[in-house]
């Protein structure tokens, strides 16, 4: 079982004890009397500085102080804490907060840098913690601003974070499917023999290795992405219905046969009788009136068939990379806690339904061997179950020139299991600094950025884009000694297979 290692007890208690001074402290702290080692500094939230429509109340019950924290509704309203700490390390940040309305998710930022988001969903307060964050010695402004908004915020603990446990890299090889092909089981033994030590570098581009993205990344670093990232979106029935071209299929089979590491997602665009808006953006929610739901409970049976028809259409080109001894990392079902896509519009349970009949379908009816499963729920009460999950991705946009490494959202997707699944950031939008993730311990298996605008330009001239990376960051993680480039790559037709 994966757990963040405890260091409460006996000698390293006191060195822990020892270490820890009492810092200096600032208006609004309370520090409590536990021991050195659990030492936390509280910090109220009336006490700090509010941004926007931010302002103290106290009507809802169970604060403590003098009130909480609220009118979190417009962009810029923001709650910022001014906090000391005396050494250089690792903390946890704990929000205490209550959501206004059910589920609640908002930024938390640390001396102005974007380091993910906390959640509540409790309409009393409850924790909400971002895990080691790291600060150095001295003063740092920590702010929680408006997301979603609508939340009650009583107060921010710093708390020491404990130290991480490094058997969390100690990933299994073994795939899910007991009759994974050679070539499946060679690359799933590279990825968990590559993982905690180095990271992959992966890159979407709809037209493969000379597309836009590849070329204008090769031009800036001299170096070409390791995995290539590809969609079968437009091989979707009602996308070929209305004269789509794809290519993906080849596209993959060339980079594999080059050296290369292939990943497919699919935007499904549901068939055509559930389309209501434009139908090239039918995988939206908001462009379709399916409902999963009755369709995996029985009551659309018409809708059942129609989708396991489209699952016929892209179960056939997965059998050509078969065919061709291409192994995918295949990431179905993508974002669906996030509700946005209409396979996770109708909850979770209709959603694990859909994602384990999936499973079943293309490795037992079409006996696909050549599928290394990427489960990309991003919610635990999404995950399906360790049988039909090989790895486990999140997909990450944190907005422009934010290169810390989302080390809570790492931790968070490590511990959706017990079991010792790969950890990947299976989307990106900015590049994480690699020194970063490495001085956090944030060793995501791979990233792949997404392609568009987060690379290249939408010129008729290949162009690189620094909207969301800049240049020098771009260069920094691709002349990194822990990201694996296309040329770093092993042979992996002949890698060998860890049992």
């Amino acid at each position: 079982m994966r757990k963040i290692r405890k260091i409460c007890k006996g000698l390293m208690a006191v060195i822990a004890a020892a270490a820890l001074t009492a810092g200096c402290m600032t208006a609004g702290a309370k520090e409590t009397d536990e021991s050195a080692a659990e030492k936390e500094t509280i910090y109220e939230a009336e006490e700090a500085d509010f941004s926007g429509n931010v302002h103290i109340e106290s009507q809802l019950s169970g604060y403590s102080g003098d009130g909480y924290a609220a009118g979190f509704q417009d962009d810029g309203d923001a709650c910022s804490f001014a906090v000391s700490v005396s050494d250089d390390g690792f903390y946890d940040l704990h929000f205490i907060s209550a959501a206004q309305g059910g589920y609640k998710e908002n930024y938390v930022n640390v001396d102005g840098e974007n380091l993910g988001t906390v959640s509540v969903s409790d309409g009393s307060f409850t924790d909400s913690m971002l895990s080691r964050v790291y600060l150095s010695a001295g003063e740092h402004e920590i702010s929680i601003s408006k997301f979603w908004g609508w939340i009650c915020l009583d107060k921010l603990i710093v708390q020491e974070a404990e130290p991480l446990d490094e058997s969390i890299y100690q990933a299994s090889a073994k795939l899910c499917n007991p009759n994974a092909s050679e070539s499946a089981r060679r690359l799933m033994s590279y990825l968990a023999d590559n993982y905690g030590k180095n990271i992959i570098s992966g890159q979407y581009s709809s037209s493969g290795r000379y597309g836009k993205e590849f070329t204008v990344i090769k031009r800036e670093t001299e170096k070409e992405p390791a995995i290539l990232g590809l969609d079968f979106i437009e091989y979707s029935p009602s996308r070929v219905a209305n004269g789509s071209n794809p290519k993906s299929t080849e596209y993959a089979i060339d980079f594999w046969e080059n050296g290369g590491i292939v990943t497919f997602c699919w935007h499904w665009n549901p068939p055509e009788k559930y389309l209501t808006k434009e139908w090239y953006r039918g995988f939206y929610a908001d462009s379709t009136d399916i409902d999963l739901a009755a369709i995996m409970n029985g009551e659309d049976e018409e809708g059942y068939q129609l989708l396991m028809e489209d699952v016929d259409a892209i179960a056939k080109q997965l059998q050509v990379l078969q065919e061709a001894d291409v192994p995918v990392l295949w990431r179905p079902l993508h974002e669906a806690s996030g509700g946005w896509f209409w396979w996770g519009a109708s909850g979770a349970e209709a959603y694990k339904k859909l994602y384990i009949l999936l499973y079943d379908k293309l490795t037992n009816e079409y006996g696909l061997n050549n599928l290394i499963w990427v489960w990309n729920g991003q919610d635990a009460d999404w995950y399906p179950g360790d049988e039909y999950v090989d790895i486990i991705g999140e997909d990450l946009y944190p907005g422009e020139h934010v290169y810390t490494p989302q080390t809570n959202k790492y931790l968070q997707a490590v511990h959706y299991t017990d079991a010792d699944k790969m950890v990947v950031m299976s989307e990106n939008g900015c590049i994480f600094d690699p020194e970063l993730a490495v001085r956090d311990g944030a060793m995501w298996g791979f990233f792949c950025t997404w392609e568009g605008e987060f690379v290249a330009k939408n010129t008729a001239i290949f162009a690189y884009s620094e909207q969301y990376t800049e240049t020098s960051m771009l260069q920094k993680a691709y002349d990194s000694d822990v990201v694996i480039t296309l040329d770093e790559l092993p042979d992996l037709h002949s890698y060998p297979i860890r049992e």
